[in-house]
């Protein structure tokens, strides 16, 4: 095996920065300096004994650096590459495409060693001179152009993670694996449309593309779900983080002039799923912003499907509620929508007792129920995925996981969250300022942050009520025996209690009535509806009236919906809890200095 580099390796490739397949190039070997990994790719110096180069290894050939194939002062014969400009330095780096590793460490780093005689005079190292034949020479000529001519056949296409703002002609292999609608505006330029596109290659890196008007026009019915293109002539700028919805720091622009081609009659491919998970116990951040999220988690439940009319066009559309866990001990609960709730539902629904683990991509995180998500047009769900992620969460589950109480992440959500989260220091009001405007919540419900104390609740209410314990909705008793529910339409031998109350709650500007349901009423009064059932059973009833005092005038910080309600021709004014924390007494006292300190500015 060679133990050398090529001579003038680098020059060759500072005269060649972006080879086609039809130039002809002698083969380059290079040592590996300073190898280091920099996120899922490796950085590293190459060095041909006289120059060095900063370079980086595609992604893909991480895996040869793991396995200890590719080392640091190794030897690798470059195949493939592009040079690309350092922005802002008068500075190059080396894009490693394709490669093989030809050695593995050396003893040191490699360098030419240089004589000099006279004045100044360099001479080479001396070669020793091999004669060869004719037939020598014809063979290793062919032996040389042997990649090239395969090469010849085929494209020189460039993978996504290689590409920059700063780069030239470029050709990418790509799938559409996500088509939006054309969408048309107005702006103060006049009208027009737009529609994007989400592109991944083989390698699973992905990015969204965008055309507008002309181009939108003329490549809205060549791209085609699914369908494998090679596209060239785009241009790529930074990606506005709080629009994208694809892990990629650019964005690409196709106009008029772009090539967009289908790759037909060649070898497709199916891209890699690549996942960024968010813990469950950290969703609270995403919620209501646009940024779609991944998670992975173990089946708790799956309801039957539901058909919910949509408002916009009064389509009924199937629905279907999946609980999750993950080893935070938290659940949420992912709707499935349309085909994913009818199909793949029923699939979870019928492995629902092996607890299947469920990795999901691109899902919305929404307020609903505190915090729960969605799933959209472009979002993917692998059962039971064969990755560590996976088998490191089918481990904890069997080990501990399944005997764990869990807890709804919406219960207890921090009030140290990001701005723009559902922080319970955001739009933080009094109960006086929500009463005293009558017409909040008239157009759309609105959402704020109180502190308050639960001061009264009247103990001859109903404050549960007999539920499904699959939908949670209202049970009724059986003719024969059992309960049946109305919306699963079955007959079940047992329900569940679900709390429904209403109670009066003080902060220091006075007093409202709020409506608390199921697992924040549990958390408000220290029990669950079927226990204090049973303490009402008792024959006298004074531990269920010591159990409801003991919950009044206890602080909370709460997370509250104003809408307005009809009742007998006339609104009036809704407020309901949707989300309880304790109160951080550090971050609270922090929160009031702020705000005296914006008083006395």
């Amino acid at each position: 095996m060679t133990k050398s580099v090529s001579p003038d390796a680098i020059s060759v490739i500072m005269s060649n920065p972006s080879p086609d397949s039809s130039t002809v190039l002698p083969e380059i070997v290079l040592q590996i300096l300073d190898l280091k990994p920099a996120g899922n790719r490796y950085t590293f110096n190459v060095n041909d004994g006289k120059r060095k180069l900063k370079a980086i290894l595609q992604a893909s050939l991480s895996s040869e650096v793991i396995n200890g194939n590719i080392q640091n002062l190794g030897l690798i014969r470059v195949i493939d590459y592009t040079l690309n400009d350092i922005p802002n330095k008068n500075e190059k780096f080396l894009i490693v495409i394709k490669c093989e590793a030809v050695s593995p460490a050396l003893e040191a780093e490699f360098k030419v060693e240089v004589k000099t005689e006279g004045a100044g005079i360099l001479l080479k190292p001396k070669q020793e001179v091999v004669t060869k034949s004719a037939a020598q020479i014809i063979y290793e000529q062919n032996r040389n152009m042997a990649p090239t001519a395969r090469t010849s056949m085929t494209r020189r296409v460039h993978p996504l993670a290689s590409l920059n703002p700063y780069q030239g002609n470029w050709t990418i292999k790509v799938r559409l694996t996500s088509k939006g609608n054309m969408r048309h505006y107005k702006n103060a330029r006049g009208q027009g449309c737009v529609f994007n596109v989400e592109l991944t290659d083989e390698d699973g890196t992905q990015i969204q593309a965008t055309m507008f008007n002309e181009a939108a026009r003329k490549f809205f019915d060549v791209f085609e779900m699914g369908k494998v293109y090679y596209i060239s002539k785009g241009t790529l700028k930074v990606a506005n983080k709080q629009f994208k919805t694809v892990q990629n720091d650019y964005e690409m622009t196709l106009n008029e002039n772009s090539q967009v081609e289908e790759a037909v009659n060649e070898a497709a491919f199916i891209p890699e799923t690549k996942f960024n998970f968010v813990p469950i116990d950290q969703l609270g951040p995403y919620v209501n912003q646009k940024e779609l999220i991944d998670v992975i988690g173990v089946v708790q439940s799956v309801s039957p499907t539901m058909s919910i009319r949509r408002k916009i066009d009064n389509e009924s559309i199937p629905k279907r509620d999946i609980t999750i866990a993950d080893d935070t001990k938290k659940t949420v609960v992912v709707s499935l929508w349309n085909v994913l709730a009818t199909d793949l539902g029923q699939k979870l629904l019928d492995m629902a007792d092996e607890s299947p683990v469920v990795a999901i991509k691109s899902l919305r995180v929404s307020d609903f129920q505190g915090v729960s998500l969605s799933t959209v047009n472009k979002s993917i769900i692998e059962v039971n995925p064969n990755s560590p992620d996976s088998e490191k969460l089918k481990s904890w589950f069997q080990s501990e996981g399944k005997e764990t109480n869990m807890e709804s992440i919406g219960l207890n959500l921090s009030p140290s969250m990001k701005n723009g989260g559902r922080s319970m220091y955001a739009d933080r009001v009094t109960l006086n300022q929500i009463t005293s405007n009558s017409s909040l919540g008239e157009e759309k419900p609105v959402w704020y942050s109180i502190r308050a104390c639960m001061s009264m609740i009247r103990s001859d209410q109903a404050m549960y009520y007999q539920a499904c314990k699959t939908c949670y909705k209202k049970v009724t008793e059986d003719v024969g025996s059992g309960y049946w529910c109305q919306a699963c339409q079955k007959n079940e031998s047992d329900c569940s209690l679900r709390y429904i109350l209403s109670a009066k709650f003080s902060d220091a500007s006075g007093g409202a009535w709020l409506s608390v349901f199921s697992d924040e009423a549990e958390k408000l009064i220290g029990c669950s509806a079927t226990e204090l059932h049973n303490l009402k059973s008792q024959d006298d009833g004074s531990e269920y009236e010591t159990q409801l005092k003991k919950a009044t005038w206890v602080p909370y910080l709460f997370r509250v919906m104003v809408a307005q309600k009809e009742y007998n021709n006339e609104k009036k004014q809704r407020i309901t809890v949707k989300s309880i924390a304790h109160v951080d007494f550090a971050a609270e006292s922090k929160f009031l200095l702020e705000e005296i300190s914006t008083m006395k500015a």
